[in-house]
């Protein structure tokens, strides 16, 4: 077995359908599987006094939610191996600790507090735009939680950007037995620039075309290596991060690879991937390039 599927509960509605999500796909790779919790009460209520064998009331609490998650991922899958550990630490810091030994690390939608109404807040982005391995959130409607759509989407660009995102849908195409759809979406300049002149002729046939070469350099690779995943490709004009949302829709997996960027609030998971982890119909997947 190589490492761990790694699933981040917080207790929360939305994290424990991430934990049937993550029991299902970490079956369909033959990994183990490992839950984990962040745990801050000592820094709230204080350690208990050693004279005292009553511990801190939300660590009770927090040990019981993840003692009932373990006991409810075995009830769906009895054959997994299954792992479960509440952490000392704040969420991003022990999440992005996890992600060093991780295969891929699975996170919900939304959480506790009073902004359960945005994606995990700071913390989700902070770990998508920073962990060392893939980041799955499971989020989306109904369909696109049950995998009924038989299709995984992938993003292109750069095709060396590209390159662990493609290699990550073929992975999941080929476990699910299922449809890879990869897309590269091609905005049509205004004006010619030095980087990419207009050429003679009608210029949204030279955009398309270039982004079909683009598409087929990316997939060329990863597509020799898992010859028995059925493949389409499909070059759409207009913005990356809305082409992909769109297309999410009739898919059960949206993967997008990220670069580090840089911003006023420090790593940044990209325009692309914060689109797509707000507003796509499925799960997301945020596969880091790593130069």
């Amino acid at each position: 077995m190589g490492h761990p599927l790694v699933v981040g509960l917080d207790g929360s509605d939305s994290a424990f359908r991430s934990l049937d999500w993550a029991v299902d796909e970490a079956a369909r790779h033959g990994l183990p599987l490992r839950i984990v919790h962040a745990s801050s009460w000592e820094h709230y209520e204080g350690a208990a006094p050693a004279q005292d064998p009553e511990r801190p009331g939300e660590q009770v609490f927090e040990e019981a939610v993840v003692a009932s998650a373990a006991e409810h991922a075995g009830l769906r899958n009895a054959a997994l191996k299954i792992t479960a550990e509440v952490l000392p630490g704040d969420p991003v810091t022990t999440l992005l600790n996890e992600a060093l030994h991780a295969s891929t690390l699975v996170l919900g939608s939304r959480g506790h507090g009073e902004f359960t109404g945005l994606l995990l807040g700071s913390v989700g982005l902070t770990v998508a735009a920073r962990a060392k391995c893939p980041v799955i959130v499971v989020r989306g409607d109904a369909a696109g939680l049950a995998g009924s759509h038989g299709r995984i989407l992938v993003g292109v660009d750069d095709p060396a950007a590209a390159a662990p995102a493609v290699r990550f849908a073929f992975r999941e195409a080929e476990a699910r037995n299922c449809t890879l759809l990869a897309v590269c979406a091609w905005p049509l300049p205004v004006h010619g620039t030095d980087d990419a002149p207009l050429a003679a002729g009608n210029p949204r046939h030279v955009q398309e075309a270039r982004a079909a070469e683009l598409l087929d350099e990316a997939l060329a690779e990863a597509a020799g290596e898992h010859p028995e995943v059925r493949v389409r490709r499909a070059t759409v004009e207009g913005p990356a991060h809305k082409v992909l949302v769109h297309r999410a829709a009739a898919a059960d997996l949206l993967v997008v690879g990220v670069q580090r960027r840089h911003g006023h609030f420090g790593v940044q998971p990209g325009r692309v991937a914060h689109h797509a982890l707000c507003h796509a119909d499925c799960p997301v997947a945020v596969v880091p390039s790593h130069p």
